[in-house]
């Protein structure tokens, strides 16, 4: 008698592990991987008999991993902590991210979630959420294709006297970097061994990480990741990627830091998602005459209608705000346009059969996942109601387009609340344990003295 499909799966996942050991015979441990809310890699570090068990669905983890700002402290209002009694619930992993760890070669890497006693992915788990919002476009015959950019600064190890991060010495220029040198090759190659670093991780780990670039500020560069045509893949791909960077900073003698907002007169950094879609025969819907431009504008003019409340995901915490300036490469308005970066939803130039929409909205410190799946949200919303976005913006969008996005914390909070469409998409009951997490996290910083206040105000009131 033939086993159930449970079974079959469990067979299937031990003979790919089987199969990964005898490739990669010195891996003694694994790491876990389990996404929070955040977009921070948690979890746990098993050994081979505990991964196995894992495997086969018998491994259990807290499910206050959900419940946790970015501090790592449990939100008590998460609903998750006292009132589940700081419950545990299965591990679900996805044996197919199972992969070595190229700066340790006895250990591996798979990455998961927390699931239900039933089978069911846990509601709070950011992989299971963005995978339930991609499922929609089945509904119009659709697939979504993403790709995701990220920027980030390399800084010195040290902090500086007052604590805060600042740009390494340049060997080159035998002081710290004063300029931004955008584009330049003497910034990659002062960088090179760490660049190739990169790239020897990312490769070890399949993630499709092509080309470097200096970005517009010292200390900042950007790798983009190959498109894929699974929204949950390409997410993984950024938060694994953002954890070879920091592995390669650290073996380089950098500290990579992907804080939206790093130092306050230069460049911030963003996480850009591409997306298009491919319909069932692969083709690029978008890119489909006067029919794919229908198709964008609707696609366009739902990402207008989310992105309100959508900036709590693009830009989940305090530094994140102070990215989004007008004339900083960082929308503070849901504008759109053709080659036009002043916009918050560009569409690049480039071939027909290429075409895609650019998001900029996300901060470097978006969570990948959420991000994604609020860009998917706001897509399908569109699709379905069939809106038009107005003419696209050209020349500068800061000048023509008035701010109507929250460019603050707790705006941005009132609107993630107050709205419906994230709801609707990603769920009530997550957007309300999101909403409680940043919240709190929210109510933390404010209440915190800082040495402004006494510099400030200690003798002036």
């Amino acid at each position: 008698m033939g086993g159930t499909g449970t079974e079959r799966d469990d067979a299937a996942s031990q003979d790919r592990l089987a199969v990964f050991l005898a490739d990669n015979p010195l891996v003694e441990s694994v790491d876990v991987i389990l996404p929070d809310i955040v977009g921070i890699a948690r979890g746990k570090r098993f050994d081979i008999g505990e991964l196995r068990a894992a495997l086969r669905g018998e491994a259990l983890f807290s499910s206050t991993l959900y419940a946790l700002d970015t501090t790592g402290a449990n939100v008590d209002r998460s609903g998750l902590v006292w009132e589940e009694g700081d419950a545990d619930r299965p591990i679900r992993l996805d044996d197919a991210t199972l992969a070595p760890v190229p700066w340790a070669s006895e250990r591996a890497q798979i990455l998961g979630g927390l699931g239900e006693a039933d089978g069911q992915p846990f509601f709070a788990d950011p992989r299971a959420v963005l995978g339930r919002v991609a499922e929609g476009f089945a509904a119009f015959g659709l697939k979504p294709v993403c790709a995701l950019e990220l920027e980030f600064y390399l800084l010195d190890l040290a902090l500086d006297a007052d604590g805060l991060g600042q740009l390494p010495t340049s060997t080159r220029l035998g002081r710290r970097p004063r300029e931004v040198e955008v584009y330049s090759f003497d910034r990659l190659r002062e960088i090179e061994p760490f660049l190739d670093l990169v790239a020897d991780y990312c490769d070890a780990q399949d993630i499709p990480a092509k080309g470097a670039v200096a970005e517009f500020a010292p200390g900042q560069f950007e790798v983009n990741l190959r498109h894929v045509h699974d929204p949950v893949r390409a997410a993984d791909h950024a938060l694994l990627f953002k954890r070879c960077v920091k592995a390669a900073a650290l073996e380089s003698g950098f500290r990579a830091c992907f804080m939206a907002k790093p130092f306050p007169e230069t460049s911030g950094s963003g996480l850009h998602i591409h997306l298009s879609l491919e319909d069932e025969d692969g083709r690029n819907v978008l890119a489909d005459g006067e029919a794919g431009e229908l198709t964008l504008r609707h696609a366009v003019w739902g990402l207008q209608q989310a992105m309100a409340e959508s900036m709590l995901v693009f830009a989940p915490n305090a530094n994140s705000y102070r990215r989004l300036q007008p004339l900083s490469y960082a929308p503070t308005a849901p504008s759109w346009g053709i080659n036009n970066r002043t916009v918050a939803l560009r569409v690049p130039a480039g071939p027909a059969a290429a075409r895609r929409i650019e998001h900029r909205a996300p901060g470097a410190d978006a969570n990948p996942y959420l991000a994604t799946a609020a860009m998917l949200a706001g897509v399908l919303h569109g699709l379905e109601h069939k809106g038009d976005p107005g003419p696209p913006m050209t020349g500068n969008a800061y000048e023509k387009a008035r701010r109507s996005v929250p460019t603050n914390w707790a705006e941005a909070l009132l609107a993630f609340e107050r709205g419906s469409l994230l709801k609707r998409f990603l769920g009530e009951r997550f957007c309300a344990l999101y909403a409680a997490c940043r919240r709190a996290e929210f109510d933390r910083f404010e209440a915190r003295l800082t040495p402004l206040d006494f510099e400030w105000y200690l003798s002036a009131v």
